[in-house]
């Protein structure tokens, strides 16, 4: 079992900047892929960003490249989301998730663990 925690979220003006983080815990020797996902009201969950552990990788959906940066701290089992120039359009409640499959990447139903969510609001 894995158990994920997110945090940092909240609310901001359109412009401002917000960064999440996801812990780990559990069996974390058996991680691939950290992905952060999005769900806004009446709107379906939408995969924002993911980090391959074995390389590094990273990619991310097209509403947020040049925006979003994904980062990882091995020694603390932590995943982060650097969340700059934020748009009402990105109000939602973001999730991170786990994959055990090396090459997953941002479709929701390549992760088995997920957390319970932290909510971000952009407005003014």
């Amino acid at each position: 079992q894995i158990q994920l925690v997110e945090s940092g979220g909240g609310s901001v003006q359109p412009g401002g900047s917000l960064r999440l983080s996801c812990v780990a815990s559990g069996f974390t020797s058996n991680i691939n892929v950290i992905g952060w996902f999005r769900q806004a009201p009446g709107k379906q969950r939408e995969g924002v960003s993911y980090i391959r552990f074995i390389d590094g990788n990273t990619d991310y959906a097209d509403s947020v490249t040049g925006r979003f940066t994904i980062s990882r701290d091995y020694s603390k089992n932590t995943v982060s989301l650097q969340m700059n120039s934020l748009k009402p359009e990105d109000t939602g409640l973001y999730y991170c998730a786990v994959s055990h499959f090396t090459y997953a990447r941002l479709s929701s139903t390549s992760y088995a663990y997920w957390g319970q969510g932290t909510q971000v609001s952009v407005s003014s």
